[in-house]
């Protein structure tokens, strides 16, 4: 297995097999990426394989500075905001003010759902709130970023996380429930 760099050095000289190496070292862990972006697995597929076609045809711009799976995973996320900005409308001017957050959920409470779960309650959340949510709560990304980023305001950032995180909340009430476990 060729080393990190050699396999770089080659994807950038276009070797077929070691694009292949590549994908192959690195998809199982950007999977996990995509899905946490998408609505369900063919919008993951979707972004995973633009994502990878951006990452070998802007290989050249990767200088050896910082982590390579960093790079590739910045990529991978830049592809699923674009794929978001694409596919759908949304209200880019919402009211924070607007946005209240209640039924709090005890944080041991969640321990009880697998995280099977937990990704199955994230993906149902709609896109502009999944989206945001991704990007604070799991990527570290300011709202400022976010904004930037979506070209929408902070304060739309911020009441779309506020708004997924009730959503968020309600959903994992209802799993609970069903389960038979008092939230």
């Amino acid at each position: 297995m060729l080393s990190e760099k050699e396999l770089i050095k080659q994807c950038k000289a276009k070797d077929k097999k070691a694009e292949e190496q590549l994908y192959e070292r690195y998809a199982p862990k950007m999977w996990g990426v995509c899905m946490r972006f998408a609505k369900n697995r063919m919008g993951a597929e979707d972004i995973m394989q633009e994502g990878f076609v951006k990452v070998f045809a802007k290989l050249d711009q990767y200088n050896d500075q910082g982590s390579f799976e960093g790079w590739i995973r910045k990529t991978i996320i830049n592809t699923a905001i674009n794929h978001y900005k694409k596919n759908i409308n949304y209200n880019k001017e919402l009211d924070l003010d607007e946005v209240t957050i209640k039924n709090q959920i005890e944080p041991r409470v969640i321990d009880q759902l697998t995280v099977n779960e937990l990704m199955e309650v994230i993906r149902e959340l709609p896109e502009g709130y999944r989206l945001v949510f991704n990007l604070f709560v799991l990527e570290g990304y300011s709202h400022k970023e976010i904004a930037d980023n979506l070209d929408i305001t902070e304060n739309t950032s911020k009441s779309q996380l506020s708004r997924a995180r009730n959503v968020l909340q309600q959903q994992i009430k209802k799993k609970l429930n069903i389960k038979g476990i008092n939230g």
